[in-house]
């Protein structure tokens, strides 16, 4: 009896390999032909599940995001009481710093798509499209917070939350760039978001270093169960491993041509 292919995971198993290359060297030189070598099978079998490569980078694109949005969830749900606005940014925004290996394979992957998408209108619009929603759940948290007497009114609002955006993504290059250690990246961050609360110093949550140890770096996802208003973007926590040698790596699929 013929073995039963599951097709999403084989596209999956593509699109990490892809990501591999991206990594190590951009999308740019990505050709089919490399994806398939990096992933162990034939041309034709990579192209049986994606026929042409912007299909293939576009998948890949929304897969990574799809772990993305997974890794955020699990990470505000496992906090131990139901957290505040203030714990709930945090958790989201040093999720987009590179704090240890895995995460920076993951926004240098995201580096490689936004090259990309500068020039390609289809992976433009699946980056930008998120990021107007992720500001209004960013500035849904500041009014909470108000709400609740964390913050000053004034603060809470939708360029407030853009800061905290550009703040994040800003760090993020420069350890990327290696201008910042991670571990000072997220010491501005914290500060940022201690100036914004009007606490005056880093509070009690960050110095304990709560909803953002590293190892448990993640970009941004579907918060549900927090709200179902933040989406992905570009860079993931659940990106590959950097490329390993050929005799390293896992057995190839079965149904490998």
């Amino acid at each position: 009896m013929p073995k039963k292919v599951d097709h999403e995971a084989r596209r999956q198993e593509i699109s990490e390999a892809l990501w591999r290359i991206a990594s190590t060297r951009g999308l740019d030189g990505a050709s089919l032909r490399d994806v398939a070598a990096e992933a162990d099978i034939s041309l034709g079998r990579l192209q049986h599940y994606f026929r042409t490569r912007d299909e293939m980078l576009l998948f890949a694109l929304r897969h990574i995001n799809q772990l993305a949005a997974r890794r955020i969830r699990e990470r505000i749900e496992a906090l131990t009481e139901e957290p505040t606005p203030r714990e709930v940014l945090r958790a989201c925004l040093s999720g987009m710093l590179p704090l240890d290996g895995k995460s920076r394979t993951g926004l240098l992957v995201g580096a490689a798509y936004y090259s990309r998408a500068v020039h390609d209108e289809t992976l433009r619009a699946e980056a930008r499209d998120g990021i107007p929603q992720l500001r209004a759940f960013f500035a849904d948290q500041l009014r909470l917070a108000a709400e609740r007497g964390e913050l000053p009114p004034e603060r809470a609002t939708e360029d407030e939350a853009m800061l905290l955006i550009s703040v994040a993504d800003g760090l993020a290059s420069y350890v990327l760039l290696d201008v910042h250690a991670p571990e000072a990246a997220l010491r501005l961050l914290d500060l940022h978001l201690a100036n914004l609360f009007g606490t005056g110093e880093v509070g009690e949550t960050e110095k304990r270093g709560e909803a953002g140890e590293p190892g448990e770096s993640a970009r941004f996802g579907v918060t549900s169960g927090v709200t179902s208003r933040l989406t992905p973007r570009l860079a993931p926590e659940e990106a590959p491993a950097p490329p390993s040698p050929a005799s390293d790596r896992p057995e190839p699929a079965a149904d490998r041509a």
